[in-house]
């Protein structure tokens, strides 16, 4: 029986190797593109939940209201953490985690820049970061020691073991192996190369600003059985109970629990709005579907459309006793033996794709074949797709009369709404979505990508001040410029593109009490102006040469002067973190976060602040290849115990728009895949009316039909249906770009001409696919196709 249903199967391959090489492509093609985006989701949705204590883990967040609306974000005052310890019982744990960007470490004569987190000694209790060496629960007790992962002790000390070595960090302090980590997993949040102690930092730099600072990561371990619910309102008030001003303000914190922090930490006026990174996982969670149901679409079509060759064969078997129970176990078999066979080749796609799908979605994405869950998941899949593109075939095919098949009366008249035809509506349905939806991307990429950023990239440099640049500051700016290397150099105390201070609480004369702006916080020395071509519409730059009481000046945006309603600001006080600043000067809006965002309120602060220092050199150059490499003789001269680590603005200006390039380039990858797979599935259409109406063709190239009329005849039909599909999916497409769009205040507005040309490209690439079988039907020879009659 089994050697019987191969021997079956085998043959109708062979006999029909073009349409066999077609089913199997294409639903090879379509288990690729489900298995690429699934191995995806399972990834996004496996974020840190390796941790042991995964349900009893929570990140501490703020809500409190600021320029009208409840603002949240899941940095807290430093003091948090010991707070939350001591007043409230149910807490097992609380640590928090500061980042440390590009530390110098020296080993002998070995120097190396690294980036870690100096936490509090529970932060391996909290976080089940598996330990090679070691012990988790004492290994950041001493004030110096040090915790790092395989891989940066490896590239620090080689071979040789390296716990209980010494290294000294920024030509400073010496700390004392006391802990291996294995090197983390892909899927955290967490990215460090070693572990430093809380005890280690000084004040400062994180140990104690008090109750008004909001800037560092805390985590909860709540203990075994407390209920969320019990704890939640005593956090909620906490901050309340040790700052008078967070009372005033109704300050509220809360814990938001782990399993949330990848796809779900998307706030909108203080409540979760299901956005983030969830909404892609369910778009692509449905595009996988969708591909995978079209895939399996194009098989039925297929199928059905050589039904009459198999149709005596139905016909036999009934006559010689077959029920129709085992006729259709035949053809379901053989749905699932083709959807094997897909399966065989869609693995070998995956795996020819997976390196540049890695490259283009940023992650390290594999099949793990030695896990037995994965070949269950593998055959469980195969099958689940056979059953799927076989049930329809099968039924069809097992349901001819054995009287009408051997009469070769079967078929029937062609009717205005058949299954087959519903689905191709649905194919191009898919497919004109997915088309309007990657127009739309591209376009509000476009749009943020041309938006005005208010400064000059062009040769604009920045260079973190290590070791010893801040002493050796004005002797390197003033070589740089004096060799004609660079234009201007100032420092700042962030990038150009990134916002590391901002508060509220500033007061100015006339200000409305009630009045809770958040500005953006920039400290500049002199020439940031003509550094970064900043346009002054009012004022002057910075120049402590000339003006010394520049160190309080203060510099607003044209966003600011609309805060504070000055109407003549230069010389105006504005009081903010203790200090008494004078204005100087206006500067017309510039980007300094997202690009897909209006432009904030910004301060730029004078030399003088006692909260932010410089961190940042600027640097204009004249030209860039040559002289970044005489620059980076002068830094290596001043500097000469770090690395020449620059970065250009404009490419980390460039770096906001990575994630929408992303999904832009997925979503036309997937549109592209969907077209392709669609087409096959029209191709098997066309395919099955010319094989319906080759008699009808013959008749009328008798009486003198011409092969344009002919051909116009079978490729109209096909055009209705493909603007039935528009019809469909452009109101649905609206709605979803639309709703989309409203993540992003700074955004385009969807056009009319968009789905013009999506039902454009619709009825041409439906033109194209169909043209071929309607031009070869029309091309044959009536002689041939009348024969019978």
């Amino acid at each position: 029986m089994i050697r019987n249903f191969f021997k079956v199967v085998y043959r109708n391959l062979l006999r029909n190797k073009g349409f066999s090489a077609i089913n199997i492509i294409g639903l090879a093609i379509g288990m690729a593109a489900a298995i690429l985006i699934l191995l995806w989701i399972q990834d996004e949705r496996s974020y840190d939940e390796f941790h042991e204590n995964k349900d009893r883990i929570y990140e501490v967040w703020n809500r409190v209201a600021l320029d009208g609306k409840l603002s949240c974000w899941n940095t807290v005052p430093t003091l948090t953490a010991p707070a939350l310890e001591k007043d409230l019982p149910e807490v097992e744990r609380a640590v928090r985690a500061k980042s440390n960007d590009n530390l110098l470490f020296s080993v002998a004569d070995k120097k190396m820049m690294k980036s870690g987190v100096t936490v509090d000694t529970g932060f391996l209790q909290v976080f089940s970061f598996p330990m090679l060496k070691g012990n988790p629960y004492t290994a950041l007790n001493d004030v110096h020691s040090i915790v790092l992962t395989e891989k940066t002790a490896k590239s620090l000390f080689g071979n040789e073991e390296a716990m209980g070595k010494i290294i000294k960090i920024e030509n400073r302090d010496n700390f004392t192996v006391t802990g291996i980590l294995k090197d983390l997993p892909e899927n955290t949040r967490f990215n460090f190369e070693y572990l430093l102690p809380w005890s280690s930092l000084k004040y400062g730099e994180g140990q104690d600003l008090g109750w008004n600072d909001n800037s560092t990561p805390t985590y909860v371990l709540l203990k075994p059985n407390v209920n969320y619910a019990a704890v939640a309102p005593k956090i909620k008030e906490l901050k309340q109970h040790y700052s008078s001003e967070a009372k005033m303000m109704k300050w509220e914190m809360f814990i938001y629990p782990l399993h949330r922090w990848r796809l779900y930490s998307s706030f909108t006026n203080g409540v979760e709005d299901n956005g983030g990174r969830s909404t892609f996982v369910k778009i692509f969670g449905i595009i996988a579907a969708l591909i995978l149901l079209i895939a399996c679409i194009n098989f039925m079509n297929l199928s059905t459309a050589r039904s009459e060759k198999r149709a005596k064969e139905v016909g036999i078997r009934k006559v010689v006793g077959a029920g129709k129970s085992s006729l259709i176990t035949q053809f379901i078999g053989e749905s699932v033996f083709i959807a094997f066979l897909a399966g065989i080749v869609a693995i070998i796609i995956v795996l020819l794709s997976l390196p540049d799908y890695n490259q283009l979605t940023q992650k390290k994405l594999f099949i793990n074949f030695g896990n037995i869950y994965t070949w269950i998941a593998f055959i469980g899949f195969i099958l689940f797709t056979g059953l799927l593109a076989g049930s329809y075939p099968a039924f069809f095919l097992s349901s001819f009369q054995p009287v009408k098949v051997l009469k070769g009366t079967f078929k029937k008249v062609n009717a205005l709404v058949t299954p087959r035809k519903a689905l191709v509506v649905l194919q191009f349905t898919c497919a004109t979505i997915l088309i309007i939806c990657t127009i739309i991307v591209k376009q509000q990429i476009d749009y943020a990508t041309d938006r005005a950023t208010g400064y000059n990239k062009d040769n604009l440099v920045y260079h973190f001040m290590t070791g010893d640049i801040p002493k050796n500051y004005t002797l390197i700016k003033n070589e740089l410029i004096e060799s004609g290397i660079a234009k201007s150099v100032t420092k700042t105390n962030s990038p150009l593109t990134e916002r590391w201070s901002d508060g509220w609480g500033q007061d100015w004369a006339g200000k409305d009490p009630n009045d809770k702006t958040s500005f953006d916080r920039y400290l500049a020395d002199e020439g940031l102006g003509v550094t970064a071509g900043l346009q002054f519409i009012q004022g002057r730059d910075f120049d402590l040469e000339k003006y010394p009481t520049d160190s309080t000046g203060l510099i607003i945006n044209e966003s600011s002067l609309k805060v504070m309603k000055f109407k003549d600001p230069i010389g105006k006080v504005v009081s903010d973190l203790g200090i008494d600043w004078h204005i100087v000067g206006v500067i017309k809006d510039f980007i300094l976060t997202s690009p897909y965002e209006p432009t904030r309120p910004i301060l730029i602060c004078g030399a003088k602040s006692r909260f932010m220092t410089f961190k940042v050199m600027q640097i204009k150059l004249n030209a860039t290849t040559k002289n970044l490499k005489k620059a980076e003789a002068i830094f290596n001269k001043y500097n000469p115990d770090y690395p020449f680590e620059y970065k250009f603005v404009d490419e980390a200006y460039a770096q906001k728009f990575d994630n929408e390039r992303r999904q832009g380039v997925l979503a036309a990858l997937f549109a592209g895949l969907t077209i392709f797979i669609s087409c096959l599935g029209l191709f098997g259409l066309a395919t099955y009316m010319a094989e319906n109406r080759i008699k009808e063709i013959g008749v009328r190239k008798v009486l003198g039909a011409s092969v344009t009329s002919i051909t116009t005849l079978l490729s109209k039909d096909f055009v209705k249906l493909v603007i039935i599909s528009f019809l469909i999916a452009a109101p649905f497409s609206y709605w979803s770009m639309y709703t989309w769009l409203q993540d992003y205040e700074y955004r385009v507005s969807i056009h009319w001409w968009v789905f013009a040309l999506a039902c454009f490209l619709s009825v041409a690439i439906a033109i194209l696919t169909v043209s071929y079988q309607a031009i070869k039907a029309a091309l044959v020879n009536p002689v041939n196709s009348l024969r019978k009659e």
